[in-house]
């Protein structure tokens, strides 16, 4: 029977938040957001096949343009610098093809 330690649960959510603040960090960098924006980055179970136990998700938020979300396959501890390079291709791509601010149409090709 294993024992629950409630010391060994507050390291791990610390340890957890400070993964979380370093990403975020990386990510603000990497992804150019301004004051301004928000993001926010969370780690979830998938349960899907061929899916990486544990994925982190990350929405980005920037003033007058629609949220987006984007994963990286792995856990927030496993994140390295070209998932986030990756990322920011990613998200830089669906700001071109059609995020337009409100009240303006997207740009035609």
């Amino acid at each position: 029977m294993a024992f629950f330690s409630l010391k060994d649960a507050r390291a791990r959510s610390a340890a957890r938040s400070a993964d979380a603040a370093r990403l975020k960090g990386a990510l603000r960098l990497g992804l150019g957001l301004g004051e301004d924006d928000v993001l926010a980055v969370n780690e979830i179970a998938c349960g899907e096949p061929g899916c990486a136990d544990r994925e982190t998700i990350i929405l980005v938020m920037r003033v007058g343009e629609p949220t987006r979300a984007l994963k990286i396959a792995r856990g927030l501890e496993a994140v390295v610098a070209d998932d986030i390079a990756r990322l920011g291709e990613e998200e830089e791509a669906m700001r071109r093809e059609g995020a337009a601010p409100p009240g303006e149409s997207a740009p035609t090709v």
